[in-house]
């Protein structure tokens, strides 16, 4: 068999029988176990194998992230040829067995002797040493392809990657924008009115949302309050809430009632709404001498008012339709005498709608609940604390609603 093995290889092809049995003599047979490096790649190497039994890997860049697997020898196969042929130069790869292997190892000085004998043995060596040359050559630029190719994509993926970073800033310096545009059209400061005080709250779901509020000055005694809440969220419910607070105080003067203003309100919206969106809009005015609200809902929720005691007051809900979709929609007028010591809060549903992990709703028990333990708070105090409730009770969770919310205090 160990004859066979060496008459088949380039280097012996041209040996008798009588000379490979002397060959055979003198090849030492090596036994490698499984998962055994036999050399490694970079080592000095004067010694030539052929595969007698087993499998062995030929692998480039050993134990390090580029490694990879050249190809994987078996019976018959032979490596380590310049090993004999030139002593001086650095093994090319790392051999280790794939399963129990046994080789014939071959010298230096062996292959000397060898050659000493037989001298026509050296074409062979020449032609053995051309193909390896050639094979190594293709190798390597096979190698140095791949490299560019997998180059070439990192570098593709780069550029992607940059452009979607580049994107991603310039949306995200947008929506801050947006954000900042948003926040100058919000009252800048809280109104002074004699015998009261107010506080107020917006918290977007996104950058920029649809919830706002809003403070009017009709004349030096009545004050236009209102709150709404847009069907969208985003940029497009930002715009449209931009919209209605500007109609709002066109519309808004001294001497109107909530329901006319609304009215009109809803008919501008009617003649430029092309996104099929609405509001719901609670719009009061506030008379400071008899301390009397008057109000309009357009299908927003109700205001509540807590009074000294604690004890909650909200009104009957009568039939209210939001605005931006109905020609004439149906209000919800009342008029409510706020007495020295109470509070009135007016929210938007996404005080209410809150989650927590379990998916229960914060809903308005809970929110009447904190509202009813805080009422001897300041009205800016008031909401920080309503909203940081809310949120806290969000957990992880992601705020999914816009939130607004305003509070009026009348003082003792």
């Amino acid at each position: 068999m160990k004859k066979a093995l060496l008459s088949h290889n380039p280097l012996f092809a041209s040996l008798s029988d009588a000379e490979l049995e002397n060959l055979i003599a003198v090849m030492r047979q090596v036994d490698l176990p499984p998962d055994t490096v036999l050399f490694r790649e970079g080592d000095y190497g004067e010694r030539f194998y052929i595969v007698v039994d087993g499998q062995l890997d030929i692998i480039k860049a050993f134990d390090t992230p580029d490694e990879r697997l050249l190809h994987t020898s078996g019976p018959g196969d032979c490596f380590g040829e310049m090993g004999i042929l030139d002593p001086e130069r650095l093994r090319s790869a790392t051999v280790r067995s794939r399963s129990h292997a046994r080789l014939l190892e071959m010298t230096k000085s062996d292959f000397d002797e060898l050659l000493h004998r037989k001298p026509d043995i050296a074409f062979d060596v020449a032609r053995t040493l051309c193909r390896y040359l050639h094979n190594t050559d293709k190798d390597n630029i096979r190698f140095l392809e791949e490299k560019n190719r997998q180059l070439a994509k990192a570098f593709e993926d780069l550029r992607n990657a940059q452009d979607q970073i580049i994107e991603k800033e310039k949306l995200e310096h947008e929506l801050q924008l947006a954000r900042e545009i948003q926040e100058s059209l919000l009252p800048r400061s809280l109104p002074v009115l004699p015998g009261f005080d107010f506080g107020a709250r917006v918290v977007p779901a996104k950058a920029v949302g649809g919830d706002f509020f809003d403070f009017i000055r009709l004349d030096k005694d009545s004050l236009g309050i209102a709150i709404g809440d847009v069907s969208d969220k985003g940029v497009p419910a930002a715009i449209f809430m931009a919209t209605t607070r500007s109609l709002l105080r066109a519309e808004a003067k001294a001497g109107r009632s909530p329901a006319e203003v609304l009215q009109d309100v809803n008919r501008h919206l009617l003649s430029m709404n092309e996104s099929q969106m609405f509001v719901t809009v609670l719009y009061g005015v506030l008379y400071a001498p008899t301390r009397l609200f008057s109000y309009a809902r357009a299908g927003h929720t109700p205001p509540v008012v807590s009074n000294t005691s604690g004890n909650l007051i909200v009104p009957t809900m009568q039939s209210g339709q939001p605005i931006g979709i109905l020609a004439k929609p149906e209000l919800d007028s009342h008029v409510l005498e706020l007495s020295p010591g109470s509070t009135m809060l007016i929210y938007t549903d996404g005080m209410t709608d809150a989650r927590n992990n379990a998916g229960e709703l914060f809903g308005a028990g809970r929110l009447y609940g904190e509202f009813s333990a805080h009422r001897f708070l300041s009205a800016e105090a008031l909401c920080e604390s309503l909203v940081k409730a809310v949120l806290d009770y969000y957990e992880e969770g992601t705020v999914l609603d816009d939130m607004a919310l305003v509070a009026v205090h009348v003082r003792p």
